[in-house]
């Protein structure tokens, strides 16, 4: 009586399907040996007409990988995470290995929990991503009996690290605004301690200064509330308005956008607004859509899993920062077409 079942199909239904011995078929499978390409690929092509799929624990045992890798992050809601996350998976799914996602919340005993745990899983490796460039773990990972890659977090000098170029990103920002014809420009941002929003600031005086321009920071909490409090304190100056302002995140570009309207300022006809971050679900629901320079986080994530690739295959790679690039994207509160 057939009970609907189908059989798992085994390396040996492989090998006898294809004409080879066993251990050609599992070497063809596993990429070892010296077998032929004409070979490997109709191996490779008859376990996928038959439904094979390698035992990943006996593979495991074979390569001295488990095929996985950790990501520890302290970003509870995956703001910066996610989308990074999605890229390491993008880079690594194709080579059959999966991707463990563990939040700290900033907690150092959690911190420690997940590491122990993606250590008893025997993890190939893992990746460090934080909500700031200056995060330190709140555990050590310098001593680790595996690999560690650190993305939009800045790792020792003996370790690999991906980052967004801020400096780059608020240049194309700035320079976006002069090309528009404004000049008094305004950079609203965040906390002067996070190395990002210095680096960011730095960039935006280098541009002004270059034409000749007044620059001001202003330096506050992230968040829309800075955003209408910094409005209020400029409309409450006697000397002339920005025509535009830069904000150094896009939640903070949306409390600017919100606070001007309240006082009856249009954007961008009176002032435009450009953000950073690219944070879809703000800057496109943002009345008028906010122009931002989005930090490439796919990407990021992309790097950073392909170089974990490398290492765990043995494979040379360069230590140091790696700063990405990142683009603007255009939309209606900068005023251009």
């Amino acid at each position: 009586m057939s009970t609907g079942h189908r059989k798992r199909a085994t390396i040996r239904d492989v090998a006898l399907a294809a004409g080879v011995s066993v251990s050609t078929a599992s070497n063809a499978l596993n990429g070892q040996g010296r077998t032929n390409s004409e070979t490997r690929d109709r191996v490779k092509r008859i376990a996928e007409e038959i439904g094979f799929r390698p035992n990943a624990l006996a593979r495991g045992l074979l390569s001295r990988r488990s095929h996985s890798i950790g990501v520890i992050t302290n970003d509870t809601y995956g703001r910066l995470t996610l989308p990074m996350t999605a890229g390491v998976s993008e880079a690594l799914v194709d080579h059959g290995v999966s991707v463990f996602l563990c939040a700290t919340n900033n907690d150092p005993r959690l911190a420690q929990l997940h590491l122990e745990a993606l250590l008893d899983k025997q993890v190939d490796g893992i990746i460090f991503t934080a909500t700031r460039l200056d995060h330190t773990p709140h555990v050590d990972l310098s001593s680790l009996p595996m690999p560690v890659v650190y993305a939009f977090a800045e790792g020792p000098a003996n370790s690999v690290s991906f980052v967004p170029d801020d400096s780059q990103g608020a240049r194309l920002a700035v320079e976006h605004l002069i090309s528009l014809g404004y000049r008094r420009i305004l950079h609203i941002t965040g906390p002067e301690d996070f190395v990002a929003v210095r680096r960011r600031a730095t960039a935006y005086r280098g541009c002004l200064d270059a034409m000749g321009e007044k620059s001001e920071v202003m330096f506050g909490a992230w968040g829309e509330e800075w955003g209408h409090e910094a409005v209020h304190r400029i409309l409450s100056r006697p000397e002339p308005q920005p025509d535009a302002i830069f904000c150094g995140s896009d939640e903070t570009a949306r409390g600017v956008i919100d606070a001007l309207r309240d006082h009856g300022l249009s954007v961008p006809s009176d002032i435009a607004v450009v953000g950073f971050d690219n944070w879809h679900v703000v800057a496109a629901q943002t009345r008028p859509a906010l122009t931002t320079i989005d930090m490439g986080l796919k990407e990021l994530g992309r790097k950073a899993g392909l170089a974990m690739l490398d290492l765990t295959q043995g494979k040379p790679v360069e230590f140091g920062i790696k700063a990405i690039g990142c683009s603007l994207v255009i939309r209606k509160s900068c005023g251009a077409v």
